[in-house]
């Protein structure tokens, strides 16, 4: 349980985010909102070595990196007895990638090179060449190159550490080379086109209908359920070459989303976000600040000199309390986002203390929004 001095001795980073509170919202295009049915990108995994560390690799007791080593050699035709194995600058890395939708054989793609022993950094590592199977089990591509950490960790022999990111996690930037291409479905066939959205709502697929059918001035979409749109490709537009014109245009419409009224609050981070149609009821709020201060004084008691008294050390404890007059400010119906973060702002309140008005104002009913707690 959190209490705000712990919070002001952590001293966590905040991020308060009221969204679309300072403009008006602009429309957003159908191609972010959602994609088309059957586009699909494919998860790519593989088990690789990391080379070239500075001591920071695996130890004798990661059988992982060993193991790999000794059958790594045995290709190169060299055979190493188990117990010489002493190699501080080699890494097991589980590597990952997602293969994107369309993509051809011979393009780059980025790879993803997480530490599976005990090494302390991958830092300066190369990755040698890894193939990226799926999940049928075929090799659509293979890594190998330079390891990105975007950082540092660096250790001292007393003991002292300094760190910049995560050392375990890297990244191989346009470090694999796609090898095949997973079937995927033809956009000239068909006579329909399904558009799934990436948040489903009911209202969203209904504007994204509207926005289609006044853009082409014919019924050619149908919301078919809160997450797809069903659009009808014109006769004009069913030849290949006119076909991808229709995609394109499709995908560049814009439209305006809705959206649920929603607070998500991460305690761990102190992170609020508070969403464009967050309302609240008619409610007062109050806010004080109690600071409690103990500290504790030596006093030390020096007997006389060539006496037989010793030295006697009595602690002298010394308590300071401090409040902060507490302040009251009145939310009218249907307040808006920005008239609660006036009202916070003027409270002067920290991350965690919104953290518990806004849990305060869902007990109460007056916060009319999901409130979700990550």
């Amino acid at each position: 349980m959190w209490t705000r001095n712990s919070f002001v001795e952590k001293r966590l980073t905040v991020l308060f985010l009221l969204a679309l509170f300072f403009f008006h919202f602009a429309g957003v295009r159908i191609k972010d909102l959602g994609q088309i049915e059957g586009v699909r990108s494919v998860q790519l995994v593989g088990y690789g070595l990391v080379v070239g560390l500075n001591g920071t690799g695996d130890s004798r007791q990661s059988l992982m990196a060993n193991q790999s080593i000794r059958n790594m050699l045995k290709h190169f035709g060299m055979t190493l007895p188990q117990r010489r194995m002493r190699v501080r600058n080699v890494a097991a890395v589980m590597v990952t990638a997602l293969l994107p939708p369309y993509v051809r054989p011979g393009m780059r793609i980025d790879v993803q090179v997480s530490s599976m022993g005990d090494a302390t950094s991958l830092e300066g590592g190369t990755l040698l060449l890894t193939p990226l199977v799926g999940s049928d089990g075929l090799v659509y591509a293979r890594a190998q190159g330079a390891v990105s950490i975007g950082g540092f960790d660096i250790k001292t022999i007393g003991g002292e550490q300094v760190r910049k990111n995560y050392a375990l996690v890297g990244r191989v930037p346009l470090g694999a080379i796609v090898e095949r291409v997973p079937p995927q479905p033809s956009l000239a066939a068909g006579d329909t086109v399904y558009v799934n959205l990436r948040q489903p709502d009911i209202t969203t697929a209904f504007r994204v209908a509207e926005a289609v059918n006044s853009s082409f001035s014919q019924p050619l979409a149908l919301a078919v359920n809160p997450g797809q749109i069903a659009i009808a490709v014109p006769d004009e537009m069913k030849e290949p070459a006119k076909r991808m014109q229709f995609l394109a245009q499709l995908e560049s419409l814009e439209v305006d989303p809705d959206q649920r009224a929603v607070v998500v609050v991460n305690e761990r981070t102190g992170t609020i976000v508070v969403g464009k149609n967050v309302v609240v009821s008619e409610v007062a709020i109050a806010h004080g600040n109690l600071s409690v201060e103990i500290s504790a004084r030596p006093i030390i008691s020096q007997p006389a000199p060539f006496s037989q008294g010793q030295t006697v050390v009595v602690p002298q404890t010394q308590t300071r309390v401090t409040t902060e007059q507490a302040k009251l400010f009145a939310l009218q119906e249907s307040a808006s986002v920005q008239d609660i973060a006036t009202a916070l702002n003027a409270l002067g309140v920290t991350p965690r203390d919104l953290i518990a008005i806004f849990q305060a104002l869902k007990a109460a009913g007056a916060l009319n929004a999901e409130l979700i707690i990550m």
